[in-house]
């Protein structure tokens, strides 16, 4: 029987090229849309990710606790050991050393007397041994004056906080903060150039130092906030981020030392773990929408095609098949339509999929004032989802269409199907 019906669909492509190509076509474009919104939903979350939570981040129970407070006292201690070992145990990761920290810039005068002062947070990150973070974070097309740091001991501020100084790149500035261990940390910088990032909040007083410089100037040598890994391929996959975070936490769960280090992933952060969720509920309810509307698009399609063909239904009553017969093979076309379009549709789907993905859309022109959370590059993100989610439009709309519109049959007498094959 399904020899017959796929031997009938070949040699009649009246019935059956239109309808593939618009299974086909609705296919692709499901499958491409999912990667699509899944990619840029999630681009904004991911930026936030690069610039403060990582995918994983491991940092010490104590820390964790009073996050809010950026308590360097609390800090990781002998963390060239530890990127070692995760390196080792977890290579799909980059891991990186980050310290966060607060403090005043003071501004002196020509006699080294103050001139002026303004609160700083600032971010220690590896600038001079790597690109690796800087472009991670996206930093140098933020850079608005200067240059971007060459050298120990140069920084890079905000330029809201670089005018309100009245500073310039090249002018020294001394930060005073505090150490790990509570004493005051007192440390000269040079200005190498100031960044805009968009966002009020990092623009009003924002230094990016290297983290080496930080370590110095707060005495934590061999001691860093976090450390952060992110998969190498840039894409979150929260499953394999959770069984991380549950492998590496078990190696630690009888150490009541509250300097133990423990990890947590992305979708558990606080705040972030509240926005993974949101962009991931919205991203699929926008994605429910579109599968139900090309779900009556071939639905639709369906339900045409069956009306069209009541004169060979006539035809073939004439010559004694069965009502169910006929009903049953109109179903079973359907179905191989579907097959066939939901195949094709979603390997071309994917294809474009996986080209968005790999290359983006560049969209620098008409994203210069963006912020930094945003990237300039649209990228699509296939996911196991992606691979089987033209199923819906292609091969149970379609059918449900071909069943609906073969429930005629059964309702028109014989005499009114030799009407309509007479006409």
């Amino acid at each position: 029987m399904l020899k017959f019906l796929l031997k009938g669909l070949m040699r009649d492509r009246s019935r059956s090229l239109l309808p593939v190509i618009v299974v086909t076509l609705g296919v692709m474009i499901t499958v491409f849309m999912h990667a699509y919104l899944s990619g840029v939903l999630g681009e904004s979350l991911e930026k936030t990710a690069d610039f403060s939570e990582g995918h994983v981040k491991v940092e010490t129970k104590a820390y964790a606790d009073n996050l809010s407070q950026l308590p360097n006292d609390l800090a990781l201690v002998g963390v060239d050991t530890l990127v070692k070992s995760l390196e080792r145990l977890y290579p799909e990761y980059n891991w990186v050393r980050r310290i966060d920290f607060g403090g005043l810039l003071d501004v002196p005068d020509s006699a080294g007397n103050t001139k002026m002062q303004g609160a700083v947070m600032g971010k220690g990150l590896d600038l001079l041994q790597s690109d690796d973070e800087a472009t991670r974070m996206g930093l140098k097309k933020l850079l608005v004056k200067g240059r971007f740091p060459s050298k120990a001991g140069e920084v890079l501020v905000s330029d809201e906080l670089l005018e309100k100084l009245h500073l310039r790149p090249g002018d020294r500035v001394t930060l005073i903060s505090s150490t790990m261990f509570g004493e005051m940390a007192i440390y000269n910088f040079t200005v190498a150039g100031s960044l805009h990032f968009g966002i009020n909040l990092l623009d009003r007083g924002m230094m990016i130092v290297d983290i080496h410089d930080v370590q110095m100037a707060l005495n934590m040598e061999d001691a860093s906030g976090a450390v952060l890994g992110f998969f190498k391929n840039n894409l979150y996959n929260d499953k394999h981020a959770v069984a991380t975070k549950t492998d590496f936490n078990k190696r630690y769960k009888n150490d009541g030392d509250k300097f133990a280090p423990v990890m947590s992933s992305l979708s558990e952060n606080g705040l972030m773990g509240f926005s993974y969720t949101f962009v991931k509920n919205i991203a699929g309810f926008i994605i429910l929408i579109f599968i139900f509307a090309m779900s009556i698009v071939l639905w639709n399609a369906g339900l045409i095609s069956g009306l069209r063909r009541y004169g060979e239904f006539g035809l073939r009553m004439a010559i004694g098949e069965e009502k169910s017969e006929i009903y049953r093979s109109l179903i079973g076309e359907a179905a191989l339509i579907g097959i066939i379009g939901t195949i094709t549709g979603t390997i071309l789907g994917l294809s474009v999929s996986w080209l968005m993905q790999e290359y983006g859309i560049n969209m620098e022109s008409i994203m210069k004032s963006s912020s930094l959370m945003i990237s300039d590059t649209l990228r699509a993100q296939i996911t196991p989802t992606t691979w089987f989610i033209g199923l819906v439009p292609g091969i149970i709309s379609t059918v449900i269409g071909a069943a609906l519109s073969g429930i005629g049959i059964y309702k028109r007498q014989t005499a009114n199907l030799f009407k309509e094959l007479q006409n």
